[in-house]
Order: C-alpha cells, then sequence, then structure tokens
C-alpha cells in the first residue's frame, strides 16, 4: 500500500466508483478496495485487493483514514448470506482506525410504502428476506454508533440509474441501448407506475458530504431525488426522444414472467420479492437532506441525457 489516504472505499462498482469521482473533484487522497485489487479508475489511484470479511485486512487497509466508505454489494443471489459479513468487516475497519463510516444504504428495509412517500422516519416493516436482512444491518450501525464505538452516517438511495449503472439499474442496459438502437426496452413491473430513482453521480456527491459534514452524523438521510416522480414509461420516453428515436418502444415484465426467467437465472429469482417496488407507486422522499444541506437532485432530464451520452461513447 502507497502513503496513507483519508478517504477509503469499500466497492468499486458503479456507486464506489460515483464517489471516488466526487472525492477526487474535491481535491481527496482516495484508497479503493475491492477483491481483485483492480478497477477502471485514474492514473495515480491506489486500488487494494482483498477480502472486505477479514478483519485483519480491513483494519490494515483502513490504518489512518479518517473516512470510509462502505459502498459494497454482493451477488444478488447470495446478498443475503454474504452482505452482513462484507458490513461487519468494514465496520471493525472504520471501528480500529477511529474513522468516521459512510454507509450506502437501499430503501428494501421499509417494506410496502402503502401508497406513502418514503421517509427517513418511515417504519421498518421489511416483508421480504432482503429487507429484513437490510433492516438489521442497518440496526447494526446505528448501535455502534450509539455505544460510541464508530461515528456513522447512513445514505439511502432508491433504485439508480447514471453512468456505469449497467444491467444491475432497471433504467440501465436494457433501456438505454434498445434506445440507441431503435430496439424495445424492457423494464420490471408497470412501467406504467411512479417510480423514484436516484442518480449515480448525486450518490457519491451526497455520500462525500455526509463523510465530512459534522451535523450528518448519527442519522439516515435519504440521497437526492428529483422531487418530481413520474412514472418510468415517461423517463424511458425521455431517454428514446434523447436519442432520436421516433417512438419508444418498451415492454414491462410482470412477476409472474420474472418467475419463470428465475427457474434458470437465480439474480431474476431473488428479484421476485422485491418487484412489489415497480407493480405501485414507489416514492422515495429526500427532502431533509436538501434542507439540511443544499444537495439537490440533477434534474432528470438533464441526467438521462448525460447517462445516454456515455452509452452512445461505449458503443463508437
Amino acid at each position: 500500500m502507497t502513503s496513507t489516504p483519508e478517504h477509503v472505499i469499500f466497492g468499486t462498482g458503479a456507486a464506489g466508483l460515483a464517489t471516488l469521482d466526487a472525492l477526487l473533484r474535491w481535491g481527496e487522497r482516495v484508497r479503493l478496495v475491492n477483491r481483485a485489487g483492480r478497477a477502471p479508475v485514474p492514473a495515480g489511484v491506489e486500488v487494494v485487493g482483498g477480502d472486505a470479511r477479514d478483519r485483519e485486512f480491513t483494519t490494515a487497509v483502513t490504518r489512518g483514514a479518517r473516512v470510509v466508505y462502505q459502498v459494497l454489494n454482493a451477488p444478488y443471489h447470495r446478498w443475503a448470506a454474504e452482505f452482513p459479513a462484507l458490513q461487519a468487516g468494514v465496520l471493525a475497519g472504520a471501528e480500529a482506525a477511529g474513522a468516521r463510516l459512510v454507509s450506502l444504504e437501499n430503501v428494501y428495509l421499509y417494506g410496502h410504502p402503502d401508497g406513502q412517500p418514503l421517509t427517513e422516519h418511515s417504519p421498518v416493516r421489511a416483508h421480504t428476506r432482503k429487507g429484513r436482512v437490510r433492516g438489521a444491518m442497518a440496526a447494526e450501525l446505528l448501535a455502534a454508533h450509539q455505544a460510541g464505538r464508530v461515528v456513522v452516517a447512513i445514505g439511502r438511495a432508491s433504485d439508480y440509474f447514471g453512468p456505469r449503472g449497467g444491467a444491475q439499474s432497471n433504467l440501465g442496459d436494457r433501456v438505454f441501448g434498445p434506445a440507441l438502437r431503435g430496439g424495445t426496452a424492457s423494464v420490471l413491473g408497470d412501467p406504467d407506475q411512479p417510480h423514484t430513482y436516484t442518480y449515480l453521480p448525486d450518490v457519491g456527491e451526497a455520500l462525500a458530504v455526509l463523510g465530512e459534514h459534522p451535523d450528518a452524523v448519527g442519522e439516515v438521510w435519504h440521497l437526492p431525488n428529483d422531487p418530481a416522480t413520474r412514472a418510468t414509461r415517461a423517463l424511458v420516453d425521455l431517454v428514446y426522444r434523447a436519442a432520436g428515436q421516433p417512438r419508444t418502444r418498451l415492454r414491462g415484465t410482470p412477476t409472474w414472467l420474472l418467475r419463470l426467467a428465475g427457474l434458470a437465472n437465480p439474480g431474476a429469482r431473488e428479484s421476485v420479492e422485491m418487484n412489489y417496488e415497480f407493480t405501485a407507486p414507489f416514492v422515495v422522499d429526500s427532502s431533509r437532506i436538501t434542507d439540511k444541506f443544499g444537495l439537490r437532485a440533477t434534474p432528470v432530464e438533464d441526467a438521462l441525457a448525460e447517462t445516454l451520452a456515455c452509452y452512445r461513447t461505449a458503443t463508437t
């Protein structure tokens, strides 16, 4: 390992790299950690390989850090089994370093919104396996903070989209690629239901702020979302229009079809229990982080256009 960084990011997926982008814009020294020890990063950015479940490793790799970011993920079909141990290892590293721990979470733990916008004060009433796991992981972090073991700030995002979103994003490969080709896009659930999506660069910027601001700690924050929540179809329409296509071609994926796909695809099988997010209105309110820190989501038209430009560049 090279010189001691002030910021250590565990995870080099789309959200981890968005956090790196934000910190580099701020001129910070950053170390990235993943299992492989390599990632598509600018020259001079250190990437260290190792197992985040190994507390000796996480203690060594975070030594001297001021802020540690838990932006890991586990394979979706092993998510519930593997994710808690990954978080526990990162927590141990942050505690040993005396660093602030910023954790990226999703909103699985709330369960059905029952037609109401989800806020940071919504009840935790997960009805899915992954939601219950996420709830237990969040409780672990907040308990560690309350016990004085480590300073914690939690950022929760809705379903993300944006540069590097890829196949894991509902507004990712299955939308932007077909839009550029004039093909048919595919999304989960009912595309005519309102659904909140979080733009990846906004995720990175907000996590960086949570790593620095003194008022962020000991709290849960919903990361910035465009307040004008629209149906998924309306967003896909914007993508096709920006791609210069004369009309949108779009199909939804009902739960029965997802179950059928799950017979052969473990990822699809694990998605079935979460499909409730896409079959009824699903709105995530982020006004609290805007009111407190002035963080605002990128206007969705701009965010979709920027994402499309990234896809276009990647195909030329």
